[in-house]
């Protein structure tokens, strides 16, 4: 396989809350691990939620004694969830913090992915498939019927989401399995780049041969197009 990743501040925020992982070499007990977290919360709050988030996270899966992927991929987030929240709770500025999270790995063949938040994971084949389901507000509205996927894309609402890791002592997550074929390519990324990118667009630039840099191809698309948010880009080619 072949991994690219890369976050970017973007061209109006102050500060970076992306953070990602990844090792195309063993964690613990799986081969492979792959994370995106976009914090949440004030001053230097979301920071700090995503990168700890991420470590608490990581540092689980190492000492993880399981080998269910799934039961790992639970223990970490759920891991993270309770250190966060309870930073949270002893530093006031803290309060309130969270972070999105979408985690992978890959094992024979299949992807095992979960997922908090908006931060989304697509499977790039003869199509464009998003496999995560976004935890956010307008997204509940669209799925209810309330609105149509063309009212949420712009939606002044569409930054809410209803599920984060952190923000309360325990966490739901969706879990999801998928059979990768031969050539397949895992796009992991945070609404950064979906809210300043079309999923169309995003298609014609992985199956474009010629881009030699996808991840930072995405970037500068959106970018270009306002770079409203941080980026955050995980490409696994596999």
């Amino acid at each position: 396989m072949k991994v690219s990743s890369a976050t970017d501040i973007g061209l109006k925020r102050a500060m970076n809350q992306d953070f990602i992982f990844t090792s195309e070499g063993p964690v613990g007990n799986l081969p492979n691990l792959f994370v995106v977290a976009d914090g949440m919360g004030g001053h230097n709050a979301g920071d700090f939620a995503s990168r700890y988030g991420v470590s608490v996270l990581v540092e689980s899966v190492r000492k993880d004694q399981n080998f269910n992927p799934v039961k790992i991929l639970r223990n970490a987030i759920e891991a993270a969830n309770r250190e966060i929240f309870s930073q949270s709770q002893i530093d006031p500025a803290m309060a309130g913090m969270g972070t999105t999270t979408v985690v992978c790995t890959i094992v024979g063949g299949y992807a095992y992915v979960a997922n908090v938040g908006d931060s989304r994971l697509y499977v790039a084949g003869s199509e464009l498939t998003q496999i995560s389901q976004d935890h956010s507000l307008i997204a509940e509205m669209v799925r209810l019927g309330e609105l149509t996927p063309e009212q949420g894309k712009n939606h002044p609402d569409k930054n809410i989401i209803t599920r984060a890791v952190g923000t309360s002592e325990e966490v739901r997550i969706d879990f999801f399995d998928i059979k990768l074929e031969a050539g397949s390519q895992v796009l992991m990324c945070s609404d950064g780049l979906t809210n300043m990118v079309e999923d169309s667009r995003i298609f014609e630039i992985l199956k474009d041969e010629e881009t030699e840099n996808k991840v930072q191809k995405l970037i500068d698309e959106a970018n270009a197009n306002g770079g409203k948010d941080n980026i955050a880009v995980v490409l696994v080619e596999v």
